[in-house]
């Protein structure tokens, strides 16, 4: 079937092979690239650049048919030329627009798009690709958030090359215990306070930090580490600058007509025309070329709740066809996407950013869900942090706000986010919300890090949160590693390596993170000590039991029910002075197990009498006694 009438019929989920810009040979065999370009109002479009000296007449482009494509090839072009098309729209006035399909553009300020040939790198991820598992299997995901032109710089504070920051990050990410890096937008973008998140440049990686063959390298790299690649994906919403995606062909083309509908106000931005099938196959066709072509395990889709709702940050707006205020065609371009993704990639992750209590965006779509494999918990974000953030003499009023989570925890498969929203705008750092002085912050971060270890779900975290950063993000500068001279940075930075490779060698605390099987309260109601205890555990039944102590009193002699009757080790500690805490003994008798007393308490057939650290977080393991020989009951 002709590749333009699936592109029209919004079916075609690689119109990159159909459109931009490619080699090509001439029909005598000269040299040359092959231009094509969806502008279906124009008047005459003609291609100008470097090769023709920006002549708008040299290299006029031909209408194909009725699709809206025009087409044609310009010999003598070749690679790292600029280019743009001047297209001629219904009010016969000429704009100048870079390529939406550009493999390459220039780097901000200047905005052409660049001759590049697609076929510029030999892969060597070939085993990782094949045996990548379903991205629906119970495993560890313990993802790192970078924004690439801040984790680290040279020396002379400019930016490193994709190259150079595969060989650095995937050193750190190995050496930290994340199995996954989630990257802010690389995709070109004229302004660096975005952050990437208003794209011009869809198919095109940015130049900042090089060639689209250097952003390979760094995936190829992170690959052959066994690290996951997950990329930022920005399909809500697009910016107005003039050579980009707005007004295309001198009409609303990639957004409605309707500012009701096409307008994000509060970011002014446009919004994608989710109604029309060449919108949605561009948009589809990109999140296949960066899953294919980049070797991706998968897309985090940002600001998915804009998508949804009709409403969303608008006082005035257009009702669906049935009165409501859910965007359909939204939904529709949604279960389209992941539907693909799903049966032709299993692999990879199709990770929604999405903020609001909408239902099932992580269940297949035969059961009425959107399909993603994972859905950002952030009503789980914001009560943790408001909790953390309170004074400890005001948290027993508030005891309510961490076991909440466990309410809604496997109605979706979810990911707890620590993220880079979470640090800026006067939100302050993680670090600075703990309150108290500099020992109660340290002891607070540590303390919330192992609860969100140990809480159902997979992980992130944003870069800089791992030892202590104390001022907020700033995108302009690299992250402030000299702190780590420090010792309470430094050991925080060892807490958290520690805890990351903990997580990631123990199944209880991820392998049935689907449901009430892999975790049961012991204790969730004892607000007048802010104390809280449960049990995770894996397939076969093991257990580690999490106490926490959320207030800078210890607690000697505190009574715990658990599920077991026997002895039990330590296996991790937050207040342990190796990194950072007090110290203060756990046993009677420093080194010995816990042993479990009679009668059970908290609806366990067993007690512990324990003494809790201040402002802490333990995680407890059985250990099991053999005929012979008492064995550890742990992994490794």
């Amino acid at each position: 079937m002709d590749q333009a009438y699936l592109f029209n019929k919004g079916q075609d989920y690689m119109s990159y092979n159909l459109l931009g810009s490619r080699p090509a040979t001439g029909p005598t065999g000269e040299a040359g690239y092959f231009f094509a370009v969806w502008a279906p109002a124009a008047k005459q479009v003609t291609v100008v650049g470097s090769f023709n000296q920006w002549d708008q007449e040299a290299n006029p482009l031909e209408m194909v048919g009725t699709t809206g494509i025009w087409k044609g090839f310009v010999a003598g072009a070749a690679q790292w030329d600029r280019y743009k098309y001047a297209i001629t729209g219904p009010d016969n006035l000429i704009r100048l627009k870079a390529d939406p399909y550009a493999r390459h553009s220039e780097t901000r300020p200047n905005t052409a798009s660049i001759l590049y040939d697609p076929d510029d790198y030999l892969w060597r991820d070939t085993s990782y690709m094949a045996n990548r598992p379903d991205a629906m299997a119970a495993g560890p995901l313990n993802i790192y958030e970078v924004h690439l032109g801040s984790w680290r710089r040279h020396s002379d504070g400019q930016v490193m090359n994709y190259r150079d920051l595969a060989e650095t990050l995937g050193e750190y990410l190995i050496d930290m215990g994340y199995n996954a890096v989630e990257l802010m937008p690389i995709m070109e973008h004229p302004l660096d306070d975005s952050w990437g998140y208003q794209v011009t440049g869809y198919y095109s990686v940015t130049s900042r930090f090089g060639l689209p063959s250097d952003f390979k390298y760094l995936v190829d790299h992170l690959h052959q580490l066994g690290i996951k690649v997950i990329l930022d994906w920005v399909p809500a919403h697009f910016p107005r600058d003039a050579h980009g995606l707005a007004r295309f062909d001198g009409t609303p083309l990639f957004e409605p007509a309707d500012s009701r509908l096409g307008e994000h106000r509060e970011w002014g931005t446009y919004a994608f025309n989710f109604s029309r099938a060449e919108v949605r196959s561009f948009l589809i066709s990109n999140a296949w070329f960066w899953l294919t072509e980049f070797h991706l395990d998968g897309l985090r889709v940002d600001a998915v709740s804009s998508m949804l709702y009709l409403n969303y940050g608008r006082t005035e707006f257009v009702r669906n066809k049935y009165g409501g205020n859910e965007n359909l065609d939204a939904i529709r371009f949604l279960r389209e996407l992941n539907l693909l993704v799903r049966e032709r990639l299993p692999g990879c992750l199709m990770i929604a950013e999405e903020s609001t209590a909408w239902a099932k965006v992580s269940h297949p779509i035969s059961e009425g869900g959107l399909g993603f494999t994972h859905k950002w918990n952030m009503g789980w974000m914001h009560d943790t942090l408001d909790y953390m953030s309170r004074d400890y003499v005001y948290r027993r009023w508030h005891q309510n706000q961490l076991s909440f989570s466990m309410m809604y925890a496997f109605s979706e498969r979810f990911v707890l986010p620590f993220s880079h929203d979470e640090v800026v705008h006067g939100k302050r750092s993680l670090i600075d919300r703990m309150p108290g002085d500099i020992w109660r912050k340290f002891a607070g971060l540590r303390t919330l890090f192992v609860y969100q270890m140990t809480h159902p779900g997979a992980k992130l975290l944003f870069m800089g949160g791992e030892f202590g950063q104390f001022i907020e993000w700033r995108f302009y500068e690299q992250l402030e590693w000299f702190l780590l001279q420090y010792d309470s940075h430094r050991l925080l930075q060892d807490f958290v390596r520690q805890l990351n490779h903990y997580y990631l060698n123990q199944p209880a605390l991820w392998e049935k993170d689907s449901d009430w099987d892999g975790f049961s309260w012991i204790s969730a109601d004892d607000a007048e000590n802010s104390v809280y205890a449960y049990i995770r555990r894996d397939e076969g039944g093991d257990e580690r039991i999490v106490i926490l102590n959320l207030t800078p009193k210890p607690l000697p002699s505190y009574c715990l029910g658990v599920p077991s009757p026997g002895a039990y080790l330590v296996d991790l500690n937050s207040d342990d002075m190796n990194y950072g805490g007090s110290g203060y003994p756990i046993c009677s008798v420093p080194g010995e197990c816990l042993r479990t007393e009679e009668p059970g308490l908290h609806g366990q057939p067993a007690q512990l009498v324990i003494d809790l650290p201040p402002l802490s977080a333990l995680v407890l393991r059985q250990e099991i006694a053999t005929n012979e020989r008492t064995v550890d009951n742990r992994e490794g």
